[in-house]
Formats: C-alpha cells, structure tokens, sequence
C-alpha cells in the first residue's frame, strides 16, 4: 500500500485529481470539500457542537488510561459493552454545555491568561532548558491527535469553567448543625447477636442429575461461551532485524553533532530586569536611576508602570528582541535603554549564568546509537519495500515474508482480548495487531501498519473459531456440578436461616433459638460506623443489616464464609458528646467539599437543562466503527411516532 501511494503520487492521474480539488477549494471552500453539507454532531450543546472525530479522540484517550491500568489491551467494543462510550458522552455532554452557558454569558479568560497557564504544562517543557518549548508543545498535541487551536479551545474552557466555579462555591460551606448530625450519625453505637446457620446444619445436597445440570448449563450459557478465537499468520518488521549495520564514520559523527550541538548545549541564561519608559527622556533618567542602585520596582512605581523580571532566562526566553539582544550584550550590573518595537524600555542585567557547550567526544555515545538507530530504520524500511514489492505482484503474506527476508510467526489461538483458550494473556501482541486481525474475514491479509518506533508488522487470519459452548467434558462435569450443589445448599441454608430468624421476630430468645439449631450465639457491643469500616473481618451485609436496623429486629445475612448469620439488634446508643464535638470540627470541611461537588454538579446539570443538550449515541457507535445498537420494534416504533 504505501508503495502503492508512492507510485501514484507520481502519476498523470495525480496531477490531474490534486489540480480538481484545488479548483474545489477556490470554489466550495476547504471545509465543504472534506465535511460535506450535512453536519456532524455527536453532541449539540447551544452553539457548540462536538464531532464524531472529537468524539473519538477523547474515547480513545479515556481507553488508553484504562489499557495502562490494566496492563493489557482493551478492545473498543469490550469498553462498549461496559459503557465507556456512553461515559465520555456524558462527560463531553457537561462540559460543552458549561463552556457553551459561560460563552454565553462572555465569561472568558484573557489570551494572555491562557498562553501563561499553557506554559506552566510541564509535558511541554525542553529537557535541556526546563522551559516551555514550542515545539515540545506542538510535537505532544499531533501524538495525541490534537490541534493547536484544539487544545487551546479546551484550555480556554477549563480556565473559564475554573473561574465560574470558584465563585459559585467562593464562602460556601457546610452548616455547623448538619456537621453536628453526621457526627452523632457516624459515632452512634450498637449491639448485635448473632449466630450462624452452616452447611451441616442442612445436609448434604444431592448430587445433580443429569437434566439439572444440563438445565443449569443452558442457564449460564452466556458466561460459559468461549469468546471467538482467532489463529493468525504474523509478519514484524523491526530494528533488531536489521542485522549488521555499516560502520559510523567520524565524517557521519562530525555531521551529526554540528546539526544536533545546540540540543546538547546549556545556554547561558541570565536575570533581567526591565522598566518600560513613556519617551527616550524618561528613560534616561529611569537608566541613571538604576544605575545608582535604585530598586528597579520602586522606580517603576514611580512611573505608575509594572516593572518585568525574567529570572534564570535563556535568550529566547524573552520574547522582546531588541530587550533580548541588549540583555545578553550588557556586564552583570549594566543598564541600558532600549528602542524597542513595544516603545522604551530600560534593561539592567542583575545576575549571568554561564552557558556550556558540550564536546564532540562527550556527545559521541548519544550521536552514535542516534546513527545506529537511523540506520536500522533504513534497513527496516527497505525490508518492508521488498515485502509490499513482493505482496502487491501476487505473493500472500508468508511469500512475500519470504521474499523480503523476514521470518512469520503463528500466534493464537487468540480472543480479541489478547487471551488464549485458558483466559492466560498471548505474548507478542499490541492492540493494533489485534484490532487489525479483528477487522479482517478469514484469509484475509492486513496491509502494513506501522506500530511506532520503527517498527511494521503486517498479520493474516488463518482460521476464524466462532463462539461456542465448551463440551460438557469431566473437568467441565466436576466444576458444574460443584457450583450447582454450592448454589442449593446456600438456598437451603437461606431457608433455614429465615425459620429461625421467623422464631426470633415471634418472640423466642436468640440464644434458646440457635441453641435448638446446634449453634451458638456471639455478641458484638459497642458497633459503630466508623469502627465496623475499619474492620475486614465483619461481613458486609451483617453490617448492612445491623445499621438499617431498629431494636429488636430480627434478620439474617450473608456471612464471609460459605453460611448464612441470624443476627438481632439488641440496642443502640447515642455517641460520646465530646467525641461528637471534635468530629462535628473535623467533618465540617470534608462536608463543605462535598457540598461544593455537589454545588458543581447542579450548575453543569443546570446548563444542559438551559441548553437544551441534544446526544446521538448511534452517531457516537459509528464513529467508534461500530453498527448502531439494535433496539427492540416496541421502542424503534414509539421514536417513529
């Protein structure tokens, strides 16, 4: 393919096409050319709008974090059936409509504002001189597939959105009485007994016959389906297929290090102050002041004018050329006025802190493994030229493998998770080769994807293994028939444990009850919020139980281990009042902070309900290369009315 796009580039046909749509773009206009008339909307919040691209650009950058995370690769449409598109929806979907209400009302930061918060972005940063780098900051924004003017858009909405919400929640804070009631809610204190009713107390469980564990199969027939499985021919083209690689000349290193020697540099830096003046008179007299030792801000004051400090600055840090050129002219403790393209301006240099050029022996490990690895990319390239060569006369993937020089490898089974038969991860995929293998039919061969890092591979689907049932074998017999018993005996206990439970709520003691079951009774006192969170070891839903409880209520509960509790609230206690003081201090603030997610959530919420917030999932699925979602005939023909 690629050779393919070189070769037509170069074609009559090419001409021909590239001078249609340069008449296109003098008479539709570029944006017509590429968009078409019809809009492109996933979201419509007031005057904004959110594309299918955007749509997916934040979806896959949402999926990616979840991909680090878990350490493997996560499909598209596995996240799609977990909800993470309808999640990035509603995000997107909030913050356009707080952007689109805040534009609305012309709340908005200054240029200035959101060039200096932008340069703060440490990602944007030059190694070398640990200050905001241009092209540092264009060179991020294209590998995350954003635009400048995009980039800065939603710098400038969260700016704005920041400025709204510190003065809708600025003074805010919880009441002192609600702080109070928190308190004695989370100190109050009570007292449990409980017993609990374990497989012996029911009997063994017959074992399944043969329809119930057909039945049982055919009941989980979802979880049981073996996903689709894929065997795949893989090609990979990369730097350590390179081989032996030519010898670097000290000609190659002297060439390399005078292209690359300012990267490698420190430059000097220095700290300047600078004083603007009204006319060439008044800076005279600013120049002599300074120089007789005057503080420079005191001086400016004087002048009703701001004086500018750059600390620890290279040359190009100050963006006033002529301010610039004098600084890095004058001695530490010169001052100098200067006719500048922004009027006068009065510089003193206060401190110099010299540059470092660093040598070409001292450089020469970084240049040469710079060379090598130019080198291997070459190498790497002309091996994927002979395949697609190869590929594109005829070959199939293994022939032009061949071809090229370069071995294939038999992966899978593989699911689309990157899993094989026995749910273990497959070693030696990426969720691009994945994605790709995915994308094609059996026997169909992927053109060359470039994975970064110099590196392609190209993969071919052998054999497609739809989803289907695994066979009721013996270890599948074993384990089926150990959850179907498991699952009617926690039944059995279950019903156990609400006869007793019965007996307690009529009247009968807890202890004379359990005694009759062959158990015995633990009491627990003293249980409170805040301790019984603390401890592991109390089953979640006894506690969930005990605290939705009143005195004297009967219930019964799961226990941690394979049983079920009976359990009576016997009492409950109000708090320790001093205790209650200091935890009505100390919970106030964390209640003023849920209050102020609380206040943000109502004001977003708030304008998607002014603005009217239009979504099109189905637009969203498509953009994420998926068919719309089937929905049932009931709802398709309510929509239709």
């Amino acid at each position: 393919m690629l050779a393919a796009i070189r070769k037509f580039a170069k074609s009559w046909v090419a001409a021909v096409l590239i001078g249609l749509l340069i008449v296109s773009f003098a008479v539709f206009g570029i944006n017509d050319v590429f968009t078409g008339a019809g809009r492109d909307s996933v979201i419509e919040a007031g005057s904004r709008t959110v594309s299918s691209a955007d749509f997916r650009r934040e979806f896959d950058a949402q999926r990616r974090r979840i991909e680090q995370q878990a350490g493997q690769p996560v499909p598209v449409d596995f996240a799609v059936e977990r909800g993470l598109d309808r999640q990035v929806l509603e995000v997107m979907a909030d913050r356009e409509a707080f952007a689109a209400l805040l534009d609305k009302i012309n709340l908005r930061p200054s240029d200035k504002l959101v060039v200096d918060e932008i340069a703060k972005i440490p990602a944007f940063f030059d190694p070398v001189s640990g200050r905001f780098d241009k092209n540092a900051y264009q060179r991020q924004l294209q590998q995350n597939n954003f635009t400048v003017e995009q980039f800065e858009k939603m710098a400038r909405d969260d700016i704005a959105a920041q400025m709204a919400l510190t003065g809708i929640v600025a003074g805010a804070r919880a009441p002192r009485a609600m702080a109070a009631l928190n308190a004695l809610y989370g100190l109050e204190s009570r007292d449990v007994a409980a017993f609990a009713v374990t497989p012996a107390m029911v009997g063994q469980t017959p074992a399944p016959t043969e329809a119930q564990l057909q039945a049982f199969m055919r009941e989980n027939a979802q979880q049981l389906t073996r996903p689709e499985f894929r065997i795949l021919t893989v090609v990979r083209f990369t730097p350590a297929q390179a081989g032996a690689l030519p010898p670097i000349t000290e000609e190659d290193l002297r060439k390399r290090y005078e292209f690359r020697k300012d990267t490698f540099a420190t430059p000097e830096t220095r700290t300047v102050v600078q004083v603007p003046a009204k006319d060439q008179a008044t800076a005279q007299q600013v120049a002599g002041r300074l120089q007789r030792g005057e503080d420079p801000r005191a001086v400016a004051r004087t002048l009703k004018v701001d004086a500018i400090t750059y600390d620890n600055r290279p040359r190009t840090a100050i963006p006033d050329r002529q301010v610039a050129d004098a600084a890095f002219r004058l001695q530490v403790g010169q001052v100098a006025p200067v006719q500048s393209g922004l009027g006068w301006q009065v510089v003193k240099v206060l401190a110099v802190t010299p540059g470092r050029e660093v040598s070409l022996q001292e450089a020469r490990p970084a240049l040469e493994a710079e060379i090598r690895k130019d080198q291997a990319v070459e190498k790497v390239l002309a091996m994927t030229q002979a395949y697609e060569d190869a590929h594109e006369a005829g070959g199939n993937l293994a022939e032009a493998a061949a071809k090229a020089g370069v071995p294939t490898v038999t992966i899978g089974p593989v699911s689309q998770g990157g899993r094989d038969p026995q749910n273990q991860p497959v070693a030696g995929l990426s969720q691009k080769l994945v994605e790709s293998a995915f994308g094609l039919p059996a026997g169909g061969e992927s053109e060359l994807v470039e994975e970064g890092e110099g590196q392609y591979f190209a993969v071919r689907v052998e054999r497609v293994i739809p989803p289907a049932l695994p066979p009721l074998d013996a270890a599948l017999r074993a384990e089926l028939t150990r959850v179907w018993t498991g699952r009617e005996t926690l039944k059995r206990m279950q019903a156990r444990a609400e006869e007793l439970a019965a007996r307690v709520r009529k009247g009968e003691a807890i202890d004379a009850v359990a005694a009759s079951a062959g158990a015995r009774v633990a009491r627990m006192s003293g249980l409170s919020r805040q301790s019984a969170a603390q401890n592991q070891q109390l089953p979640q839903d006894l506690l969930g139980q005990v605290f939705a409880a009143k005195p004297g209520d009967a219930f019964i509960a799961r226990d941690n281990q394979f049983a079920m509790l009976v359990g009576r609230l016997e009492a409950v206690r109000p708090g320790d009042a001093r205790m209650a003081a200091q935890f009505t201090a100390l919970g106030r603030d964390q209640m003023s902070m849920g209050l102020f997610r609380e206040l943000e959530e109502g004001a977003r919420a708030a304008a998607r309900r002014a603005l009217k917030v239009k979504l099109d999932p189905e637009r969203a699925r498509t953009a994420l290369g998926l068919a719309p979602e089937d929905k049932p005939e009931g709802k398709a023909a309510g929509k239709a009315k």
